[in-house]
């Protein structure tokens, strides 16, 4: 019996075999089975029963993992499954800066992207006490980075990417900010401003703003010059409309919510934002096909799949938890820093296509209900998992259960869930993240990405090739490609493209489902 193919359209198969497949692979239904297969291999009782149901789990687009898992699992290769990691404290001398960049580049050459906290790199133009030469500053260093990351990955399909954060009282923020206004310049970086509250107060009083810099070892710090918050805060957003660059990441509360607060600082991410991390630190990401979920799609009595989302948000959380077991890790600290903790991050993508599928528009009241609903099932879900995980395989090794439910998000946890912590323990310090998704939905037949509104009905994409060239494809979000299918005329009554929507919508969006994000 000949099985349907599972793409719908042909630029998932172009991402399946220009990324994804391995050597002999025919269909990615061998992908999936090569892949379910090894993330079942630290399982020491019934590993086939295991392999199979991750096999499940993949089947259909169910449960796309991060790409690198998806293209390294079980292949032999000498590559990280993991997607991106956070590097190491970047120390304010030219042979740690180099020890640093030898660091990213050895991740690089492996698969992951790497983030890292350019603030302790002191200002242009100051002299350093030790040598006495002239700081050229954190963004001429960060040119070097830039080269290195076009040289390491100048060929293939897969573009190399990395943060760079600096802190907004850092004496060259200004420079910073506006780096991206030559668009010729770091064009591997994203960048992010690590905003803090006292910032944000001052913006919003108009005060004065020293920038400062603590500088070598028993140095005092310094105010190199005061700016006017407001004006800073101004540029910053000036240059994101302009340039789409810098992002915030809003520092204090991340720390504040961090689970593991009492460990680690937490200065920087991995490229695309969506998962702090301590120096070293790994993302283990992997993203449930909301649509996937839904039953009886554009019928009066559609709705999502919540019993399954769980089912299926158990088998995810194990499966990432295995990852961490199967991955090689380009460097020893990063392989440490992983197993301390057992971080990952399961999110949900195709949020857009599930909704219009219900019959919500997304930037409705109903469809922010129903999205908050899945991500609350998902969030008690995987916790419930972790902590049985804990039981059976121990809870990851730097718990201190009094200092985890005492974190800012570990007390919003339901009494049920963090009276079971106190009593079992759990197995990750974190487990839940919502990645942009990007080429992962492109390969599940152009699902919507992430939590984003859908982006347009029909659009032609640019996608990039093993050969270095661009090819462009006619797309067609799945959601309508089903109503078509059904034989029905016209746009989904519920089908907006952001376009359409009000920019507000795509923040309360965010806003009804960051309570449930703990990454």
């Amino acid at each position: 019996m000949t099985l349907p193919d599972p793409f719908s359209m042909d630029i998932s198969r172009h991402i399946w075999e220009t990324r994804y497949r391995a050597a002999g692979e025919t269909d990615i239904r061998a992908s999936w089975r090569r892949v379910a297969q090894a993330i079942a291999q630290p399982e020491t009782h019934g590993r086939d029963g295991w392999a199979e149901r991750f096999y499940d789990l993949l089947d259909h687009f169910r449960f796309l993992p991060g790409g690198r898992i998806l293209a390294g699992a079980g292949t032999g290769h000498r590559v990280t499954l993991f997607n991106c990691f956070v590097m190491g404290e970047i120390a304010d001398d030219l042979e740690h800066i180099f020890e640093a960049l030898k660091e990213g580049a050895l991740t690089m050459q492996h698969g992951g992207g790497v983030g890292y906290d350019f603030s302790t790199l002191r200002p242009a133009g100051t002299v350093a006490q030790a040598t006495g030469s002239i700081a050229s500053g954190p963004v001429s260093f960060m040119h070097i980075w830039d080269a290195m990351c076009a040289t390491m990955l100048s060929t293939g399909a897969r573009r190399g990417a990395m943060m760079a954060t600096l802190r907004c009282d850092h004496p060259d923020i200004e420079t910073f900010v506006d780096a991206k206004r030559d668009p010729a310049v770091l064009r591997h970086f994203n960048l992010s401003v690590l905003v803090s509250d006292t910032f944000m107060a001052a913006a919003a009083d108009d005060r004065d703003w020293p920038l400062v810099f603590a500088g070598e070892a028993g140095e005092a710090a310094q105010v190199h010059r005061t700016v006017k918050a407001r004006a800073l805060w101004q540029r910053i957003l000036r240059a994101a409309y302009d340039t789409a660059e810098p992002g915030v990441l809003f520092i204090d509360t991340i720390n504040r919510e961090n689970t593991l607060a009492h460990l680690e600082k937490l200065t920087a991410t991995n490229p695309c934002g969506e998962i702090p991390l301590p120096p070293y630190g790994a993302c283990d990401l992997g993203s449930l096909n909301l649509a996937a979920f839904v039953t009886s799609p554009y019928a009066p009595d559609a709705r999502l799949n919540l019993f399954a989302l769980a089912d299926s948000t158990m088998l995810a959380v194990r499966f990432l938890d295995n990852v961490i077991d199967v991955s090689r890790y380009p460097l020893p600290a990063q392989a440490a820093q992983a197993r301390l903790t057992r971080r990952i991050g399961l999110g949900i993508t195709a949020l857009a296509d599930a909704l219009v599928l219900l019959g919500l528009r997304y930037d409705s009241e109903a469809a922010r209900a129903r999205a908050a609903q899945a991500m609350h099932m998902l969030r008690d879900a995987a916790y419930r998992v972790s902590i049985d995980l804990a039981r059976e395989k121990g809870p990851f090794p730097v718990l201190d259960r009094d200092a985890f439910l005492a974190s800012g998000f570990a007390t919003r946890l339901p009494p049920d869930i963090r009276d079971a912590i106190a009593e079992r323990g759990i197995r990750n310090s974190h487990l839940l993240a919502i990645a942009p998704a990007g080429t992962i939905s492109l390969l599940a037949n152009n699902c919507s990405s992430g939590i984003e509104p859908i982006f347009a009905a029909e659009a032609e994409r640019r996608v990039l090739g093993t050969d270095g060239r661009y090819r462009t494809h006619h797309v067609v979000d799945p959601a309508l490609q089903l109503w078509q299918q059904q034989g029905r005329t016209g746009m989904p009554p519920a089908l907006v493209e952001a376009r359409q929507i009000d920019p507000l919508a795509h923040l309360h969006m965010q806003a009804a489902l960051q309570p449930f994000v703990d990454n």
